[in-house]
């Protein structure tokens, strides 16, 4: 921890602001006495989840519209009969 004079902080103000940003704390003092303590600013904490908006209407379109049917799976297994993988196995 840096302890400099309230002069000279105001007289090289830029350069404090620079070690504070880079992660050194520094003391202030005037006449001798602690004055304030110049720190690290705390990382911002991560930006909240959106909140959802409405009442999910446009979700549960969205799911009725791109459903997939019950014969999906049969549709996918008829889809590889005949078909080898990398491996020529069925």
């Amino acid at each position: 921890m840096k302890t400099m004079t309230a002069t000279d902080v105001s007289r090289n103000f830029t350069s404090v602001l620079d070690r504070a940003e880079h992660g050194e704390t520094i003391v202030i003092t005037r006449g001798g006495r602690r004055l304030a303590i110049l720190a690290p600013a705390p990382a911002p904490a991560p930006a909240p989840a959106p909140a959802p908006v409405g009442n999910g209407a446009a979700l549960r379109e969205f799911l009725a519209a791109h459903r997939v049917d019950d014969d999906y799976a049969e549709d996918v297994l008829s889809g590889r009969v005949g078909t080898t993988d990398e491996l020529g196995t069925a």
